[in-house]
């Protein structure tokens, strides 16, 4: 499959102008197969060549405004048009297209509870040409009228209103101008529920078999949605573009959701089948107002080229948290923002394969698929963040007002943006964007406080280049309970500073970056550094928190902390914390980095003991039920570290935890899992827990347990199952690989070290992105934290047969690999 690149779209958007598309799909064709009809109608301005896109299985027939072309003529998925006169002209095309079983082009899933079959397009960011032939670059916007032919008892969602037409084909109504890889198709038995606000139908879709699931919630989630709706329509002077909304939760699908306009598809773990916490439900609201952002940002205004694409989703990352944050019950999901979103863009940015937030050098479409990053969306997210505060929200909505106006059912670039934010303020946007939006990397801010007459200073020590408009915190111990800290004031600082701030009396904890606005590293001065040491749990505002262990994860990675201090840290003050997402992300590094690879694996028993008696301290403090969220994490999080599988076993046996949860499906695979690690279960009980549970997450959970047998026959055939055949679909491929490779079963599975570097490149030549991604994600050894292993992936990386997806995985497989020697060897020396 060709990529196509910047220059060639360039060509070919001053050559066309693209008006309409009728797509006819025929769905009834057999398990393998679909049929596709296109018909193109578009202008040339001039005389010329280009082409068209399709990927097809068999190219039946192609006609030009009435005249046949050779389907032989198709070369590398391009199908050439050749001596174009100026003027309209009218393409058709007859098609046989391939099913997808990784989540790209028209994915197709028979799920194992009922055998019933659900097909659903994922088209980003080039695969349109999968399911129907298209000039396939998002600047050749055009009008799509689309008709399906279905299996009897299915109904059709698109992104406009469908109706079933007499002869059973179904019609959706034709959209406006939108971009090539936002059509949507979704086809099959659905469940719906469906209401109406302000006018506008809505709709929320499932498989069958998760009915009670979404009827379960879809109150909770309608009621986001409206809330959503409601604030946008506020916020945003262009009403809603398009003629219906659904929200389709489909299986198998790679991403979280993508924003196709009027019919948003998410993946279906969203839907519920057992209990989940809170904050859990939260991130499902931000997905929601995330994806209804990009209604505005993305699909009525999109992109014109690739290297922009983090302005899709930095302001639809942005928007989805604070939209959240002001319009539904979920009043503080930035704290989650900044435990789990921030860390991953600082991760990220840290690399050598980090780019700036909007990169200049996106050649092709391959290079562009690599920037779906946490640079893109956590990084970009933040700068905007930081712009708006910097800005004022006024006239930073001001701003997006303007660009909504001047480009809507167009396509748009960063200087367009930019254009339109300068026109609604005095500041010198054009060179925030420079400082923030083209350069790369993370700066570390470092407070300096000096007493003169019992008098204090605060400056602000800064390693790096950007300007930071930040919120300084100041708390004293309170003199009622020293354990606790009360908050003396908030100070604004912009940074470079002119100069010292005066900040009165010592305060026994200096915050820089308090109120999370910016995007950097803190670290703290020695007296701050002492108070968190006792009285870390004692600060009174979770996002406050979040911010110092965010700083401490920080610290660790940078070889500043011992990770033995953070687990000490952890194990004094977590027992004591309240907000869901800090101790879920606390317990999540310190378990998968600190005791999983930044300790040698001699520490590491001590290291699970550690965090076994924090998750029981958790549990002694839920006894009482008044905090099942907080119970249901020590619990997942018990089973994981786990070192003896007794406990375990006896709740399997059980059917409950002790005083609470009963174990629903995710608990009971998740301890089996365990046990299988451990040792401690084998076929026979796999099977009969599958039989029990047949679900699509109870045939992951087999394969994920299968896989993690200490048994040499089980690695083989797991292996084989990976690397080998080609039947495992996206999510049972990543199952399989989430079981293989475990801390404790070292020895057995280090055959399979450079057998990885070996057998991931076929693999990803053959079977594409997504499948490339996740093996570079889940495949990776990452666990054999030594520099025989290192210098064994670099030796790979030196080879030129790798595919953009998979070196880029194993790329950053690798500096993390790197950083964790860093980390060891800094522990030997503490």
């Amino acid at each position: 499959m060709s990529v196509l690149t910047r220059d060639e779209a360039q060509l070919r958007a001053q050559l066309l102008d693209v008006h309409r598309y009728t797509v006819e799909l025929d769905l009834t064709t057999g398990d393998e197969t679909f049929g596709s009809r296109t018909v193109i109608r578009f202008t040339a301005r001039s005389t010329g060549d280009t082409f068209v896109e399709v990927k097809p299985a068999e190219l039946r027939s192609v006609t030009l405004d009435g005249q046949p072309l050779d389907p032989g003529s198709l070369h590398e998925d391009r199908l050439p048009l050749k001596n174009l006169t100026a003027g309209e002209h009218e393409l058709r095309l007859d098609a046989v297209m391939r099913y997808s079983r990784t989540g790209e082009g028209m994915h197709r899933f028979t799920d194992p509870s009922d055998g019933e079959t659900y097909l659903y397009t994922q088209l980003f960011m080039d695969d349109v040409q999968r399911i129907f032939a298209a000039f396939d670059q998002p600047d050749l916007k055009a009008v799509f009228e689309m008709r399906v032919k279905a299996p009897e008892g299915w109904s059709v969602l698109a992104n406009g209103i469908t109706e079933q037409r007499a002869d059973g084909v179904w019609e959706a109504a034709p959209t406006p101008p939108i971009s090539t890889y936002l059509v949507a198709v979704a086809a099959g038995p659905w469940h719906s529920v469906r209401t109406e606000h302000r006018g506008l139908p809505f709709g929320i879709h499932c498989r069958r078999s998760l009915a009670p699931y979404l009827d379960a919630d879809a109150e909770e989630i309608f009621e986001v949605t409206r809330a959503c709706y409601d604030r946008y329509h506020e916020k945003f002077e262009e009403p809603y573009p398009f003629d219906s909304y659904d929200q389709a939760f489909v299986p198998e699908f790679n991403a979280g959701a993508m924003e196709n306009p009027g019919l948003v598809t998410f993946r279906d773990e969203f839907v519920y089948r057992s209990a989940v916490t809170d904050t859990e439900r939260q991130t499902r609201a931000m997905v929601i107002a995330h994806e209804m952002a990009h209604m505005w940002f993305g699909d009525l205004v999109t992109l014109k080229w690739w290297d922009d694409i983090w302005l899709n989703e930095s302001f639809a990352e942005y928007m989805g948290y604070q939209t959240t944050a002001e319009a539904t019950r979920f009043t503080d999901p930035w704290t989650e923002f900044g435990v789990t979103r921030k860390a991953w863009g600082y991760e990220a940015d840290q690399r050598p394969t980090t780019h700036p937030v909007a990169p200049e050098n996106v050649d092709d479409t391959a290079s562009a698929l690599l920037n779906f990053d946490g640079i893109s969306y956590a990084k970009g997210a933040s700068a905007l963040r930081q712009l708006a505060a910097w800005l004022g929200e006024k006239d930073f909505l001001a701003g997006i007002n303007t660009h909504f106006a001047r480009h809507k059912f167009g396509n748009a670039t960063l200087a367009d943006f930019i254009d339109s934010l300068a026109s609604a303020t005095e500041r010198d946007v054009r060179a925030w964007a420079d400082d923030w939006l083209r350069t790369t990397g993370v700066d570390t801010l470092t407070p300096v406080v000096e007493t003169v007459d019992g008098a204090c200073t605060l400056s602000v020590d800064r390693k790096g280049s950007r300007p930071h408009h930040l919120v300084a915190g100041l708390y004293d111990h309170d003199v009622a309970d020293e354990g606790r800290l009360v908050l003396r004031e908030r100070v604004g600082i912009d940074v470079p500073q002119d100069a010292p701030r005066a900040i009165g009396k010592r305060p026994a904890l200096l915050l820089l970056n308090d109120e999370d606005l910016t995007y950097a590293k803190v670290r703290f001065d020695a007296g701050s550094a002492e108070t968190l040491r006792t009285s870390l749990s004692g600060l009174p505002d979770p996002l406050t928190r979040a911010i110092v262990w965010n700083a401490l994860r920080d610290a660790v990675r940078d070889g500043e902390l011992a990770p033995a201090a953070y687990l000490e840290t952890a194990r004094a003050h977590l027992p004591r914390e309240t907000d869901l997402a800090v101790v879920q992300g606390v317990l999540a590094f310190a378990t998968g980095q600190i005791a999983d690879r930044y300790l040698p694996a001699e520490e590491r028993p001590a290291a699970l003991a550690t965090l076994t008696a924090l998750c029981r301290d958790l549990l002694r403090r839920t006894e009482d039920g008044d905090h099942p969220g907080l119970r249901l994490i020590a619990v997942r999080h018990l089973i994981n570290v786990a070192a003896h599988p007794d406990t375990i076993a006896a709740w399997l046996a059980d059917g409950t935890v002790p005083g609470g949860p009963e174990l629903d499906p995710e608990l009971r695979w998740r301890i089996l899992a365990r046990l299988a690690v451990l040792g401690a279960t084998d076929e026979a009980a796999i099977a009969a827990e599958l039989a029990h549970d047949p679900s699509a997450t109870g045939q992951e959970g087999a394969a994920r347990c299968r896989a993690a047998l200490p048994d040499a026959e089980a690695k083989r055939a797991a292996w084989a199952a990976m690397f080998t055949g080609d039947e495992l679909s996206n999510y049972l491929f990543t199952a399989t690989a989430q079981g293989f490779w475990q801390p404790e079963q070292a020895e057995l599975v280090r055959e399979y070290v450079p057998r990885f570097y070996e057998d991931a490149v076929p693999l990803a030549a053959r079977r594409g992105p997504a499948i490339a991604a996740a093996a570079g994600r889940y495949c990776f050894p990452a666990h054999f934290v030594d520099a025989g292993h290192l210098r064994l992936g670099e030796a790979c990386l030196d080879g030129d047969d790798l595919t953009p997806a998979l070196r880029r995985g194993i790329a950053d497989q690798l500096d993390d690999l790197a950083r964790a020697l860093r980390v060891r060897e800094g522990g030997k020396r503490q």
